[in-house]
């Protein structure tokens, strides 16, 4: 370090003495110095002599150069007055002195935060010496082990070893995937969809939202005529179990028989088929809904206890199971239930932390000393809290509720081919009375259950209509809802050695089906072997199977034993040893035989029936549900791909829901807890993508009309037709929208003709008529109609904003009263087929008394070109409107008059007050007095944002030239039907009202305008029951 210092200052004194002798030399000394310089100079130099007037014009001299409008004074005389004579380098060097020692201080001293190694030149570096001090030279060595002793440049310890061969092992990235999982769980199926699909976060979990190709119409087609795939493990299965008599007793209480099914209901409770409802609050119908659910009985053994599955979505989970604890009385059992999984899994994350040091080798031992096999853990399982409780039981009726979501995976095919897809993927497991291998559990269950004769020749029973399948051309073909029981094995076995395309065999089932034989009784003992009668002609079976679906002894699965499906899970033959045999074969390629020691898997199939209500596409996306035991998630998963099926996602799960015109959950469920929050989250996701668009592209939905183009205002929509009606003390046409609420830019647009169409009569209105209504504890009442002013006092009673009409009584009679009359006497013998009355205001009163505050769910056909978007307006068309549309077949619809924006000069003015506020904060602090009131005039006009309404909606009804009805939830262009449809909620008063003044052969005719248009269309309204 001395040495570098000594160079250091001989460098710097040398090159002073340098400086100062090029000064000497172009300073004018006097004398005869001067001219021996100049002469030594002419003397060395040897070329040829530049004139100084090649280069400065006539009379600019030298010290002229350079010179412009500020140019300096130059020339011998005023250098000569300025500069010193003669100078003295060792006397100069000393003055400096101090100069020269804060020059080296800075030299040595780092102002930076490079390393040693990073201060030499670059043809001096060498990569080894960000980590080798030998590299470095000797004078820096000492400060480069200094600098690697501080805590900033210590190597920090990797979470992750540095092999990618060691992070790549089984154990380490099952325990690397489950850290990842804390937050959102993975399904089975994840890595395969994360590397084919555009995955989302969502109810706590990580699913595939839509594909990365482009399959769009594949997965239509698929669902149409082929078969598309689903994982809907994401669902949660509630597990019920106790006395029936005191299940089906507190069930009653949270759902109604007015909707349709119930618990109790007799083909479900057999355990035959699965059911549907909607479940609300304790007492509370039709009010507080908690959101729709499906259910499946275990079949009866002969055991007064049952046990029950309801299948709810993850975002009605948490109110459903807070509901059912409440009415059951259930409490959390002292002990909290782990499953064995979850701490295998635990003990395995410590061992890992335990081992896993830098350097070191990554031995595990157990307690004996030697090296442990570390048990497999299911992606997906384990990432329940363990401290958190899964089961609770009721101490007074001994009731027990369990949470067994991820326990069984749950898997859809949709489509005609499904049974083809099911017959040959899956193959029914043989009968095996002698185990494979004493010392291991691999399907010690099958093997006691095989030496009874009753359960085998159930299984084969089984089997026999399993294998019927095939013969059949749709799932729809089931009776709806069928369950099948069934135990197969290994499905990895049967892979074919390519990608195939499931077909249906229909000539292994040609037959007719009589209809003599449609009522006769029969059983599970009159089915056999499918190798017994494939002889027959008529084929008896596959007609009994079309008629009369499954028989209750079939439903039963084993998949309901929880210690079965625990050694199925925990005996599952590992891809690895699966591979391993399929080596050893003597024919590569051929099919691998098992024998004994191929695993049993109980399964439990389920049909979906697809579109069930109204006339077109009847049976359209049916399929089944297939559910199994946690861990065998792949295992079918890749044999379901292998038999040519498409799979889809969230997305595709919506367009099925939409093009069988049923609510989506929880997408159309805005009476419930989970509707609302979907519908926020929504809105909030609109309004920030509305924010990044620049303000010249943005539309301005004032001007267009619309007050809420990202949220229906369904409380608002039903509270003010309660008050139209209300105003108008009857059903009169709506009174014309108001100028002042519906202004346009040079013109006011004509307002409907406000006159009566009917009204009571003194006879009719001081009539009696009783008829029953279903009240909100599901029991029927007779109400009295006397007068139409009862209709405002019964609206007060309601406690919530809204409801949805979910009555299939009701739901059928609005339904007969949207169809128009198309022919002479459609419309009446289409009423009398459907046994309900025709619409008169003793018929339809009742109801709105009844539900004042009420929304129905609809489905939109538009009549011509068109494309509905979300949030449209569902309008109802004018007399006008109908007329130039009878006239004119071409008439695609009116026009919205542009509105008037009443914020712009509010928005304006919020502008220039934030920038007046931040060119005064730049200048000087504002007083404490000023900046309140700065506050105080900001705060009015905070929220305001170009082309929103900003203030409180006004009546969303007569907002518009035309009055609004409802809203559209979902709307596209539907590949079903080759034109535009939609799917949303209209208003039950707005509905009878309209029906109530249209001419009977313009029933259901309105209009759709889009939030970001103008232009409205004419739609077909329709009600599916």
């Amino acid at each position: 370090m001395q040495f570098y210092e000594e160079r250091l200052v001989e460098l710097s004194v040398t090159q002073t003495i340098l400086c100062f002798s090029n000064l000497f030399s172009s300073l004018n000394l006097p004398g005869d110095a001067h001219s021996e310089q100049q002469q030594k100079f002419s003397n060395q130099s040897s070329g040829p002599s530049y004139r100084k007037d090649q280069y400065f014009s006539k009379g600019q001299s030298k010290g002229e150069r350079g010179r412009g409008r500020g140019g300096w004074q130059g020339g011998h005389q005023s250098v000569s007055e300025e500069m010193p004579k003669y100078i003295t380098v060792s006397t100069f060097a000393q003055a400096r002195a101090a100069e020269i020692k804060a020059m080296l201080k800075a030299v040595s001293q780092k102002s930076s935060n490079s390393l040693v190694f990073q201060t030499l030149p670059r043809h001096m570096r060498r990569r080894a010496m960000s980590h080798n001090v030998k590299r470095l030279p000797r004078r820096l060595q000492e400060m480069a082990r200094k600098e690697a002793e501080k805590a900033v440049h210590q190597k920090k310890e990797q979470s992750k070893t540095k092999c990618r061969k060691a992070r790549r092992r089984h154990i380490n990235l099952v325990a690397e995937f489950n850290h990842r999982q804390r937050k959102n769980i993975w399904l089975e199926t994840h890595i395969w969809h994360a590397k084919r699909f555009h995955m989302v976060k969502k109810w706590g979990y990580c699913l595939g939202n839509s594909p990365t190709e482009k399959s769009y119409r594949a997965c239509y087609r698929a669902m149409t005529k082929h078969c598309l795939l689903q994982d809907l493990s994401y669902y949660c299965c509630l597990e019920l179990k106790g006395k029936e008599n005191e299940l089906l007793k507190q069930l009653a209480r949270i759902c109604s028989i007015d909707t349709g099914l119930t618990f109790q209901e007799a083909s479900c409770l057999s355990g035959r088929f699965e059911g549907s409802l909607n479940l609300y609050q304790a007492d509370r119908y039709p009010e507080d809904m908690l959101g729709p659910v499906t259910f499946i009985w275990k079949p009866r053994d002969g055991s007064e206890n049952r046990q029950l599955w309801i299948w709810v979505h993850p975002a009605l989970k948490q109110d459903i199971l807070r509901e059912l604890k409440a009415i059951f009385q259930c409490s959390e059992p002292e002990e909290i239930c782990i499953t064995e999984p979850v701490t295998t899994s635990i003990q395995e994350e410590k061992q890992v932390e335990v081992v896993m040091k830098l350097g070191n080798k990554r031995k595990k031992e157990d307690k004996e000393g030697e090296k442990a096999v570390p048990v497999k853990k299911i992606i997906g399982d384990g990432t329940r809290d363990p401290f958190q409780s899964y089961s609770w039981i009721a101490r007074t009726t001994g009731i027990a509720i369990s949470d067994r979501s991820m326990e069984i995976l749950r898997y859809r095919l949709i489509g005609p081919l499904s049974n083809s897809v099911l017959t040959e993927t899956l193959k029914a497991a043989s009968v095996q009375t002698e185990m494979a291998d004493s010392e291991t559990e691999l399907n010690n269950w099958w093997v006691e259950n095989c030496k009874d004769s009753e359960k085998v020749s159930l299984h084969q029973c089984q089997s026999a209509i399993f294998e019927l399948l095939e013969g059949m051309s749709s799932p729809s073909d089931m009776p709806p809802g069928t369950i099948l029981g069934l135990t197969v094995g290994d499905p990895r076995v049967n892979l074919p050695k390519k990608k195939t395309k499931a077909v249906p065999d229909f000539q292994k089932y040609q037959g007719k089906i009589p209809w003599r034989d449609m009522h006769q009784s029969w059983s599970c003992a009159q089915w056999k072997p499918l190798s017994d009668h494939t002889d027959d002609p008529d084929n008896d079976k596959v007609r009994q199977l079309y008629l009369k679906g499954v028989p209750a002894e079939c439903a039963h699965s084993f998949i309901w034993d929880h210690d079965i499906c625990k050694n199925v899970t925990e005996n599952k033959i590992s891809e690895q040893d699966l591979n391993h045999m399929r080596a050893q074969l003597l024919v590569p390629g051929s099919h691998l035989d098992l024998g004994p020691g191929e695993s049993k898997i109980p399964i439990l199939l389920v049909q979906q029936p697809g579109k069930m209500a109204g006339e077109d596409r009847p049976g359209w996306g049916s399929g089944w549900d297939i559910y199994l035991p946690k861990g065998w998630g792949m295992a079918f998963w890749i044999p379901f791909i292998y038999r040519g099926v498409r799979v889809g996602g969230l997305q595709e799960a919506i367009k099925h829901s939409e093009y069988q015109r049923i609510p989506h959950t929880p997408n159309d469920f805005p009476d419930c807890q989970a509707g609302m929050q979907f519908a926020k989250e929504l809105e909030t996701s609109l309004l920030e993508k509305f924010k990044r668009r620049p303000p010249a592209k943005r539309a301005n939905y004032v001007k267009l009309g619309t007050l809420s183009p990202f949220i229906c205002p369904w409380g608002q929509l039903t509270k003010n037709w309660e008050g139209r009606m209300k105003a108008s003390g009857g059903f009169l046409c709506p009174s014309s929208p108001h100028p002042d609420c519906c202004t346009t830019e040079g013109q006011t647009h004509c307002d409907p003709k406000a006159e009566v169409v009917r009204e009571a009569s003194p006879e009719t209105g001081e009539a009696e008529e009783a008829m029953e209504i279903t009240s909100s504890e599901g029991a029927v009442k007779t109400e009295a109609v006397t007068s139409i002013q009862d209709f405002g006092e019964r609206g007060e009673t309601k406690t919530s904003d809204f409801i949805v009409l979910r009555s299939e009584k009701l739901l059928m009679q609005v339904s007969a009263w949207c169809y128009p009359t198309a022919g002479k006497d459609r419309r009446i013998r289409l009423v009398s087929r459907l046994g309900q009355k025709e619409m008169t205001e003793d018929v339809f009163l009742p109801i709105l008394m009844s539900y004042p505050r009420a929304l129905v769910w609809v489905n939109l056909s538009l009549l011509r070109k068109g494309n509905p978007e979300l949030h449209a307006m569902i309008c109802i068309p004018t007399e006008d409107d109908l007329l130039r549309l009878s006239k004119d077949k071409l008439f695609c619809g009116p026009q919205e008059p542009k509105h008037r924006d009443i914020f712009k000069d509010k928005v304006r003015k919020q502008k220039e007050e934030k920038k007046k506020k931040k060119k005064d904060n730049v200048k000087s602090l504002e007083s404490d007095s000023a900046g309140i009131l700065d506050e105080e005039a900001t705060e009015d006009h905070g929220d305001l944002i170009l082309g929103l309404w900003s203030d409180a909606l006004p009546d969303v009804t007569s907002h518009c030239s035309r009055t609004v009805l409802g809203y559209v939830t979902r709307g596209d262009f539907s590949l079903a039907a080759g034109c535009g449809e939609a799917l949303g909620f209209v208003s039950l008063t707005g509905l009878i009202y309209m029906l109530h003044n249209q001419p009977a052969d313009k029933k259901g005719l309105v209009l759709l305008r889009t939030p970001a248009s103008l232009q409205y269309r004419f739609a077909r309204l329709t009600i599916e029951v």
